[in-house]
């Protein structure tokens, strides 16, 4: 009797043991799932919220990028103007400044230059320096370009401070076409061009010799009486007044005056 009422115990804490282990089993899986849905549910309310944040974040970097290209871009364009007038300008003091160089030397005598022009009341009222003899030498070159027979009349001729002279110079064009030429001049030494002053001159104006033509061309000029009373002109006695003809061609660029041309 006492065995059976053994058996029947054990069987009992077996049966219940059992079902224990099914029910935690149970719970394990419940649970695990439970918080496996949860975690899904709470990811799912997330990553929108993530995503949202995302293409807003991506929106405000797109417009900050296209407002930092406008504004590179209108940077670009005020450069490029401001580069673009600053060369027009460049071009177009270059084109003005080689005939207000010449305008400049003209005036001043720089760079050998004689002096353009002459005052009327001067020419009529200046003293002659007598006891000053200056020897002129006159000298006529052509550029390889120019066909033309260039040469001076007289080799020398001599004056004083304060009076005027009259020089020529000839011309023939040889070819059988007509040809427009142009001069340069210059006066050495340099320093002296400040006082050797033109009263008429063929320089800087176009001259057309038709085929086979051949002109005189006069230089009056005087020397300024002050020409005596520079120191830096005690020791010159002799002046050489010198001219090139060019071709005259559209685009021809002329050298400045007191300069070689190459």
């Amino acid at each position: 009797m006492v065995d059976k009422v053994t058996e029947t115990g054990s069987l009992c804490c077996r049966n219940t043991s059992l079902l224990l282990s099914r029910c935690a089993r149970s719970l394990r899986c419940d649970g695990s799932r439970g918080l496996h849905s949860q975690a899904q549910r709470f990811l799912w309310r997330r990553i929108p919220l993530r995503f949202n944040t995302q293409s807003r974040g991506v929106k405000s970097r797109k417009r900050q990028t296209k407002s930092q290209e406008e504004e590179w871009k209108t940077r670009n364009k005020t450069v490029l103007t401001y580069i673009a007038a600053a060369g027009v300008g460049m071009i177009g003091l270059s084109y003005a400044a080689v005939p207000l160089y010449r305008l400049y030397c003209q005036a001043s005598g720089l760079g050998g230059t004689a002096v353009a022009g002459h005052d009327t009341d001067q020419v009529e009222t200046m003293k002659r320096v007598k006891d000053r003899v200056i020897k002129i030498t006159f000298n006529a070159d052509t550029h390889a370009s120019m066909q033309w027979n260039f040469r001076p009349q007289q080799t020398e001729i001599f004056v004083v401070p304060g009076e005027t002279a009259l020089a020529f110079y000839r011309a023939k064009n040889p070819t059988d076409k007509p040809v427009i030429g142009i001069s340069t001049y210059n006066v050495v030494p340099f320093d002296a061009g400040q006082y050797f002053n033109k009263i008429q001159c063929f320089c800087f104006e176009e001259q057309r010799l038709n085929p086979q033509e051949e002109v005189d061309m006069p230089v009056f000029f005087y020397i300024d009486p002050e020409f005596d009373e520079d120191p830096r002109m005690a020791r010159v006695d002799t002046i050489t007044l010198s001219y090139t003809f060019f071709e005259a061609k559209e685009g021809q660029t002329l050298p400045l005056p007191g300069y070689s041309y190459n």
